[in-house]
């Protein structure tokens, strides 16, 4: 029985020697970030969360806080922002909301769709998908195409 004992002894005495000994080999990483949120920066070195993205519509990169989920999100842009594409917006949704070929950020349906703006009956329209009803088509051969509401029990897409 003192032979293990001893045995477990000793190696509790020689774990403390063998990390000391690979201690030596570690290099210790410096911290170089000094910037606090908030302040200008070029990469996500030179501030202490690690984080450096834009913040707003200036184009200047700031330090900002990590996500709870420790991601690194640059701003994106709240409704009513022009825009391009779905990623620019906090809601996922550019599209158009009148007329106008311009986009904004829109939010969403509670079904998280992204649905853009359609013309409402009466106006010209040249395939159904430009229209609220979805309906576009022409009353008589020699009349324009328009976006005309469904009708009958289905609902269907006729002339009236």
């Amino acid at each position: 029985m003192a032979g293990p004992g001893w045995t477990l002894l000793l190696l509790l005495l020689l774990l403390p020697l063998g990390s000391l000994a690979g201690y030596g080999l570690q290099k210790k990483q410096v911290n170089l970030s000094h910037k606090v949120i908030g302040e200008p920066c070029r990469s996500h070195q030179e501030c202490q969360s690690n984080c450096c993205t834009t913040n707003s519509l200036d184009p200047h990169t700031l330090c900002t806080p990590k996500t709870i989920f420790l991601q690194c999100l640059p701003w994106k842009k709240p409704n009513g922002y022009r825009c391009s594409d779905n990623s620019e917006c906090q809601s996922s949704c550019c599209v158009r909301n009148n007329k106008s070929p311009q986009e904004f950020c829109t939010s969403q349906t509670i079904f998280l769709q992204c649905v853009p703006w359609r013309k409402p009956n009466g106006n010209f329209c040249s395939s159904h998908q430009e229209c609220s009803s979805q309906c576009c088509i022409q009353l008589r051969e020699d009349s324009p195409f328009r976006c005309v509401p469904r009708t009958g029990i289905l609902a269907q897409c006729l002339p009236l």
